[in-house]
């Protein structure tokens, strides 16, 4: 039986580890933190959340509980730690980003077939092997995957949200809440910091003109984030000072939309509000929501002090961006996660242009089952279309695409529904109970546990 070797230890690769672990194949997994650092992360720890705390919302009904539902289903360590380490956050599956990163480091470090390797890779090993390096890919090693490839990588810029101490927001402006009274701490999961019309015309305005890191290997094209063809920054974590500039009321219709809320102040809804999500269990450190953003560290702290309640905001870490790296899996992967060139060689993660936690977690296991299966020599398995983990394979290793950016899990990328329902949540509620189903017939009949 053939030990597998693999290469990064982010949320795919710990994943993946222990997916090839528990089936009783030797594991040697390298982790280049912290003898070589990064841009982004903070820890050492393997699995440490860079961006948001949330994996996305635990209703069944969608995406990412439909995902949620997948991977607990085929017992994953990441889901089962997330569980232990949960804080409040509404609908939310929001964790305790250092007690989570700490779990599943401590989890992996115990499992008697794991070897932890805290090293550099920079080329491509000759054996079985899964490449879950990140986003954050060493230049080294991207080098060998472009030679490797033959094809350029391609490139996006990713953001992350700035985070503040509790006890510097000032709650005679500030007040808890969740949108429509839902959650659990005092009158909900959030802390909400409200806007009047003209304080949000003065925030936005400073937002817009205020100075920013410049990204120097490209041009920016702020408008339509594409730069020769190729993707400047995802639309799915775009900086906030780029949504603010793409229209003033984009971020009253957006990540500061009120809807849901009423300030017990004024017993009004706000015109705008800024929510902040709890980063740690014992709620000492809350993360602004949606405010990913490359504004330099002191325009941070000016223009987010201007947010009502947070005029006398400790910053405990600011928000930055980060170039993520991927590969254009159309023409390398298969559906199984192999690559087409090299049968023994699998990807997992953000590198194969998969967006999101879950998403991150779900190739990282399909990647550890089939290269375990194939150290047996045993057929690797895909699951099914109907599937959201067969459904984000297939999407990012669709040859016939001719535009390829990252994705995440979404029903948009689900088989349509032959027969006509009318209303998107009952449609969705449909495909949502297709795929569970779909998915729990294929894993019994294929003893996938």
């Amino acid at each position: 039986m053939e030990k597998v070797v693999i290469i990064g230890g982010g949320l795919a690769g710990s994943e993946a580890a222990w997916q090839v672990a528990k089936r009783g194949v030797n594991v040697d997994l390298y982790e280049m933190r912290p003898v070589k650092k990064t841009g982004a992360h903070i820890t050492a720890n393997l699995a440490e959340l860079v961006c948001s705390n949330s994996l996305g919302s635990n209703l069944p009904d969608r995406p990412s509980g439909i995902l949620l539902f997948e991977l607990d289903k085929l017992d994953s360590l990441l889901i089962n730690c997330a569980k232990k380490v949960m804080v409040p956050a509404g609908h939310a599956f929001a964790v305790d980003r250092i007690k989570f990163a700490e779990l599943i480091t401590k989890e992996i470090l115990e499992h008697p077939r794991i070897r932890l390797i805290r090293e550099e890779i920079k080329g491509l090993p000759d054996g079985l092997c899964i490449i879950a390096s990140g986003p954050l890919t060493s230049p080294k090693l991207a080098r060998s995957l472009e030679k490797f490839t033959g094809t350029e990588n391609l490139f996006f810029y990713d953001a992350i949200s700035p985070t503040v101490e509790v006890d510097s927001i000032d709650f005679e402006t500030a007040f808890w809440g969740s949108r429509y009274g839902k959650g659990v701490i005092e009158s909900g999961d959030y802390i909400n910091c409200p806007f009047n019309e003209d304080h949000y015309d003065k925030f936005v305005n400073e937002l817009v003109d205020a100075e920013r890191y410049s990204l120097k290997d490209f041009e920016t094209d702020i408008n339509s984030g594409v730069v020769a063809g190729k993707n400047k920054f995802f639309e799915g974590c775009l900086p906030i000072e780029v949504m603010a500039q793409r229209g003033h009321h984009t971020l009253a219709y957006g990540p500061m939309r009120p809807v849901g809320l009423t300030n017990p102040y004024t017993g009004k809804r706000p015109y705008a509000v800024v929510q902040l999500r709890r980063e740690d269990i014992e709620g000492r450190y809350f993360n602004l929501v949606g405010f990913q953003t490359n504004l330099i560290q002191k325009e941070q702290e000016r223009v987010f002090c201007m947010i009502p309640g947070l005029e006398k905001a400790v910053f405990t870490r600011y928000g930055q961006m980060h170039r993520n790296t991927f590969i254009y899996s159309p023409d390398i992967l298969k559906p199984t996660l192999q690559s087409i060139q090299k049968n023994n060689l699998f990807f997992a993660g953000q590198i194969t242009g998969v967006e999101g936690y879950l998403a991150c977690i779900a190739t990282g296991l399909l990647a550890g089952i089939n290269a375990a299966l194939l150290s047996e020599n045993s057929r690797p398995i895909c699951f099914p279309d109907e599937s959201m983990i067969g459904a984000l394979c297939k999407c990012i290793t669709d040859s016939r695409k001719n535009l390829f950016q990252p994705v995440k899990e979404s029903f948009g990328i689900l088989p349509s529904i032959e027969q006509k329902i009318r209303g998107k949540r009952n449609r969705h509620q449909i495909m949502a109970e297709r795929a569970h189903c779909v998915f729990e017939i294929f894993i019994e009949k294929n003893f996938i546990y």
